[in-house]
């Protein structure tokens, strides 16, 4: 099989292709888990018709993806959602077989965050910037300038933290013109995310700071665990949003127990966390099953285990810190509802929330805010000029 990344999607192709292959042989020589043997790979000058970066791997055999097992029938793209009349039994089969996965990676750990680099065989170095989903999406999706990205490793949770926290903070200024729906909705996207990056410069969104970083990957879940006939795992793959993280990502309890993203449910995130918790209560015992059976066999140390620590970030909040933390699309909607309250207690009015800002935030909101909405306005009328209609 001959992967190249796909051009408008991938806005880091060489990047992609270096850091994917180095995950990929460093998960195949220190972890059980299988991936696709990498043949070759080489950059865009070495491709046939110059196509573009490239990786030449074994096509592995399989039937399914484990997703396949619990989606609900007909649901597909972004309306697919898990099946409401899944047993516990055949759910089992899938939370067990992500467990292992997620355990095996839990002994991956290193001295920095940033992406993996070869930098010669069989030797592998946090050298370079976090490829993450997030960052791939900003610059495809949300107008992100490219060089305004952190370029950097970081030696600290709280640093990247609060780099995230500055980076959700741009999006907003950069996005496209219809990203607010009203003068409103603008100032309290800005008062979220500046509130945010408050708590991440104050170092109240870690606890403590991490000297071991662990390996996650943002697009690893069912999707891309291939199992065959007997729904036995074959193969993990796509692990170009891989990389060495804060050690409390690996130890959040993964999104996916739903398939379906929570600021994407469509009753809202309450509804959304009220349907995860009976899905998690049943992962988090396929875990401690498998945890049990890996420390029996010298495959984990205690250190190694996940159960424990995810439960405790769901039950203080931490996912909703995490996710938000990870994903400048989400951050908004899960600010006000999950993260505002815990921090800054109860909410009279947003005015309030906006004083408890620096001098220069609370100044700088009035420009902020006119600037974008001249934006929108201007979106109007191009949208008027090209239609002859307004929208």
């Amino acid at each position: 099989m001959i992967r190249i990344p796909c051009p408008g999607v991938v806005m880091f192709p060489e990047e992609k292709v270096k850091r994917e292959v180095a995950t990929m042989r460093h998960v195949q020589e220190n972890t059980s888990i299988p991936v696709p043997l990498i043949l070759h790979h080489g950059m865009a000058d070495e491709c046939p018709y110059n196509l573009g970066p490239f990786i030449i791997m074994e096509y592995v055999k399989h039937a399914y993806d484990l997703t396949g097992l619990f989606k609900e029938h007909g649901s597909t793209g972004d309306t697919m959602a898990i099946d409401p009349n899944i047993t516990d039994e055949k759910l089992s089969c899938v939370y067990e077989q992500m467990a292992d996965i997620l355990l095996e990676l839990s002994k991956c750990s290193f001295p920095e965050i940033g992406s993996l680099v070869e930098i010669q065989e069989f030797e592998y170095s946090v050298a370079e910037r976090a490829m993450t989903l997030n960052t791939n999406e900003l610059v495809q999706l949300g107008n992100f300038p490219p060089s305004q990205l952190k370029s950097q490793t970081f030696n600290s949770s709280a640093s990247y933290l609060q780099a995230l926290s500055d980076t959700h903070i741009t999006h907003l200024s950069t996005q496209h013109n219809d990203a607010i729906e009203s003068a409103e909705d603008c100032r309290r996207r800005y008062i979220a995310r500046h509130l945010f990056r408050k708590l991440a410069t104050e170092h109240r969104l870690t606890n403590g700071n991490d000297k071991t970083f662990k390996l996650f990957c943002d697009g690893l879940g069912p999707h891309n665990v291939l199992v065959d006939a007997e729904f036995k795992v074959v193969a993990v793959i796509d692990w170009e949003f891989a990389y060495s993280a804060p050690s409390k990502f690996s130890q959040t309890p993964p999104w996916w127990l739903l398939i379906q993203m929570p600021e994407r449910w469509s009753k809202g995130l309450d509804s959304w966390a009220e349907n995860y918790e009976k899905r998690l209560q049943l992962f988090l015992h396929c875990l401690e099953k498998r945890e049990q059976v890996f420390l029996e066999e010298g495959r984990i140390t205690k250190e190694d285990c996940l159960s424990h620590k995810m439960r405790q970030n769901w039950d203080n909040g931490d996912f909703w810190l995490h996710y938000a933390a990870r994903k400048s699309s989400a951050v908004d909607a899960i600010y006000w509802s999950k993260i505002d309250d815990r921090f800054f207690g109860a909410r009279d009015s947003f005015e309030g929330r906006l004083a408890l800002l620096n001098e220069g935030d609370r100044k700088g909101i009035d420009a902020f805010l006119q600037r974008k909405t001249e934006e929108q306005e201007r979106r109007i009328l191009i949208d008027w000029d090209a239609d002859g209609v307004a929208s």
